[in-house]
């Protein structure tokens, strides 16, 4: 396993990265303490989580996974091999039970770090997220920004300020956003920089072979400010498994149990999985271990957060950094990205 620095701190985080989202949901805690016994043993040492986990929101299953984690920390022993990050969710109507209607206020953020140290059995988060933006702009797969008055949220020097607080009060070591825009990313930069708040060290935004809209304008930010990447998705919700193909749906995979989740199955998406999947076959490797590798071995990526429901996914995912990668490999994978420009934003 290979270690990456993170941000400008002294942490190095495994280049792999242990995505917890389905732990509460798709999977039961015992499952979840597996997947961080292999996730361990084979090098890990980052866990992702979020207090709205699992995924999709809902009154009955967020918490959950923090609870799960916590759960193994105090059964293991294990909370101080582990690099541990996880989220305060952002406004909106399917997070309302959340807090009250989560905001990134100092006060809001304050009761958000309290519920996740309680639930996750520990006295410190080591990087702590913003989940997604509170004011109006494009995430989650939405494009064509437009400007809506009345609707910029908090304003982001009283969130840094509310960050600062956790920060000097020893509730959080580090802070990284999530699903941001370069303008956006930048802004928080300059807020914290006014304010003596050491800089954001990562940010968490989609990215795959479906998805490569990263590299548009935030890859050269991460490059230039040392704010990396924590790619999430990167095998696009399973499509990029090759499990769906042909219009097959698993029992109890995640696009067969949710299909409001669409972001990667339209015409293009399945197209270009098509095309990556022929490539996979004819170079004899798997196209999960493909897909993963790609978003590994990116140069802006500090680290490439995997998930799985279970062991054997899991133990697939973890060895894809293994898979042997080249130039001509490169240039298959550019080839047919050119034919499919990001099919699934």
């Amino acid at each position: 396993m290979e270690y990456r620095r993170l941000g400008r701190t002294d942490l190095n985080v495994s280049s792999l990265c242990l995505g917890t989202m389905t732990w509460g949901s798709q999977n039961t805690a015992e499952e979840g303490h597996a997947q961080m016994d292999m996730a361990l043993d084979h090098g890990i040492n980052f866990f992702d989580t979020a207090e709205m986990y699992a995924v999709p929101a809902s009154p009955e299953t967020s918490f959950r996974t923090e609870t799960i984690i916590g759960e193994w920390f105090a059964k293991t022993g294990q909370r101080n091999k582990v690099i541990l990050a996880t989220k305060a969710a952002g406004p909106g109507d399917y997070v309302k039970h959340i807090r009250g209607g989560p905001r990134f206020t100092a006060a809001s953020l304050q009761e958000a770090v309290e519920g996740s140290l309680k639930r996750l059995q520990t006295d410190v988060i080591d990087l702590y997220q913003l989940h997604w933006p509170e004011r109006t702009t494009n995430f989650f797969g939405r494009l064509g920004y437009k400007h809506r008055d009345g609707e910029e949220g908090i304003a982001i020097s009283e969130t840094v300020a509310g960050l600062k607080a956790l920060i000097d009060a020893g509730k959080i070591r580090h802070w990284g956003l999530s699903n941001e825009t370069p303008w956006g990313l930048m802004t928080f930069i300059h807020e914290a920089e006014k304010i003596g708040l050491p800089r954001p060290v990562s940010i968490q935004n989609p990215y795959s072979l479906l998805n490569r809209s990263y590299e548009v304008g935030l890859a050269e930010v991460s490059h230039r400010e040392d704010v990396g990447l924590l790619a999430y998705s990167p095998l696009a919700f399973g499509m990029l498994t090759g499990k769906y193909r042909n219009d097959q749906w698993p029992e109890k995979a995640r696009l067969t149990l949710f299909k409001h989740f669409s972001r990667y199955t339209n015409p293009q998406a399945t197209a270009a999985t098509e095309a990556y999947y022929t490539l996979a076959q004819e170079r004899g490797v798997s196209l999960t271990q493909l897909a993963l590798q790609f978003v590994t071995t990116r140069p802006f990526v500090t680290s490439n957060i995997i998930g799985a429901t279970d062991l054997a996914q899991l133990e697939e995912n973890l060895n894809s950094v293994d898979l042997p990668w080249d130039k001509e490999l490169e240039k298959a994978l550019e080839a047919i990205h050119n034919r499919f420009p990001y099919p699934a934003p």
